[in-house]
């Protein structure tokens, strides 16, 4: 028997997304957009996402690990499916082989095993000032690389979302790497990097955040549009009396009779307990204040403004990524890439 229909929505608008893409890929210049497309689309489903993006025009997309690679194959051709963490053992190489998915090489231990496996075409990482994955620029010239298939040569901005001698500095550096390297496509720009201008952009950019409604640079404001809207269902209604707490601590005391609402939300879906105070849910304009506490599953919501809802009807949660990742003192990406697996699959 199928579970019920969920207390929880997560809409995802594909117009938007398909739009951010062309957006993206249209600031991109000459250089065509991939998307990343790891942490399950930033919290927002490989197969709410990929279809729309590779519908849209994209056809290179990147994934973190190994066991992310097979929900992406479902909807494009292996061939287009990058795994950034590279072929760390050999079964990760045998599974790239099986799958035809295509490792990113970030170290000259990384070249060696994927030569070892068979080889064949491959992207490679070069660090130029992240330090997190990626060969060194003095190993270029090491032979190990010189074996290998390279499509994307690539390396990583480090401070894109900031204006700062680093980006300049890394950009020059990933230039004068590239002559050493053989390879057919070099890449270095995110979401931010596109931003920076037409120089970052190179043959590829790899813009993540921003499809998905983030804004990491001024200059994508009014361009990137929102890309999922939640909503969750009030489960039950009562009636306070004045000097009755609400939640974990009564940190909320009713001052005057008042009706509630218990919505089905809480921090596996993403809604962090310091969202909590200030905020509000709303429900056709009307503002719905959060009392109390925000507790595991459940947000207790003020009804003054709203007296005529009641249990199963759904009210919008607010999820500008910006705002509810302040409200979170979190970052965007963390924010987007914490929503639960709950909310996902509703």
């Amino acid at each position: 028997m199928s579970a019920p229909p969920a207390s929880l929505r997560l809409s995802i608008d594909a117009d938007a997304l398909a739009a951010n893409w062309r957006a993206l890929d249209a600031m991109s210049g000459k250089a065509r957009a991939a998307a990343a497309v790891k942490a399950d689309c930033y919290g927002l489903g490989v197969d709410n996402c990929v279809p729309v993006l590779r519908d849209a025009g994209c056809d290179t997309f990147f994934v973190a690990h190994w066991g992310e690679a097979a929900a992406v194959l479902r909807h494009v051709a292996p061939e287009q499916v990058a795994v950034l963490h590279g072929p760390i053992t050999n079964a990760d190489c045998a599974y790239a082989r099986a799958s035809g998915a295509v490792p990113v090489i970030n170290s000259l231990e990384q070249a060696a095993r994927w030569t070892a496996s068979g080889g064949g075409r491959c992207h490679l990482m070069v660090d130029t000032g992240i330090n997190r994955l990626g060969i060194a620029a003095s190993e270029a010239g090491d032979p190990r690389i010189a074996a290998l298939d390279i499509d994307i040569l690539m390396s990583h901005l480090a401070s894109a979302d900031e204006d700062v001698p680093t980006n300049p500095r890394q950009l020059a550096a990933l230039r004068a790497v590239a002559p050493v390297i053989a390879h057919r496509r070099l890449s270095l720009a995110n979401s931010a990097g596109i931003a920076l201008g037409a120089e970052y952009a190179l043959d590829l950019t790899r813009p993540g955040l921003a499809l998905y409604g983030g804004v990491p640079r001024a200059e994508l404001a009014g361009v990137i549009k929102p890309v999922g809207k939640v909503s969750a269902a009030i489960i039950q209604t009562r009636t306070l009396a004045a000097g009755d707490g609400v939640g974990y601590n009564a940190a909320f005391v009713a001052p005057a009779p008042m009706k509630v609402g218990t919505v089905s939300m809480g921090y596996a879906d993403g809604f962090l307990r310091c969202r909590g105070p200030g905020n509000a849910f709303s429900h056709q304009g009307r503002a719905l204040p959060i009392l109390g506490k925000v507790s595991m599953d459940m947000i207790v919501v003020d009804l003054t403004a709203a007296p005529d809802l009641g249990e199963g009807d759904w009210i919008d949660v607010p999820w500008d990524i910006a705002d509810a990742a302040q409200q979170s003192a979190v970052s965007p990406y963390e924010m987007i890439t914490t929503i639960g697996p709950r909310l996902r699959r509703s």
